[in-house]
């Protein structure tokens, strides 16, 4: 349980510092795709407490390539959710191949950092 709340911990400043990253000019987008890497990973970890790392940085990555991807498909429907804020956020706006290998570094940096979080 601990352990969970370390995760938990650790998605809600990753959430606050990738918001304060898109509202500051000269912080490049990448850091901001590669914060929501980060907090896909630790919230995947956080509800696969069990799970092996590497399990987990394969579905963040998955997840977060299905995510980009998803936006190649302009439906009206999903078109007008990702105009709204939180849509934005999560699903994103156009599709870019750097955020692919801003999501992969960002999943790379979580798995590797996990030996420096505190254990079970």
């Amino acid at each position: 349980m601990k352990t969970r709340i370390y995760y938990f911990l650790f998605i809600c400043f990753i959430i606050i510092v990738g918001l304060v990253s898109r509202k500051i000019d000269f912080i490049p987008l990448a850091v901001g795709d590669i914060l929501y890497a980060m907090m896909i990973y630790f919230m995947i970890r956080f509800l696969f407490i069990k799970s092996k790392p590497i399990s987990v940085a394969f579905l963040s990555l998955l997840l977060c390539f299905a995510i980009e991807f998803s936006q190649l498909y302009q439906a009206r429907w999903i078109v007008e959710i990702r105009s709204t804020t939180l849509g934005h956020l999560v699903l994103g706006q156009g599709f870019l191949l750097s955020d692919l290998l801003a999501y992969t570094f960002g999943i790379l940096l979580s798995f590797i950092s996990e030996k420096y979080l505190p254990k079970r």
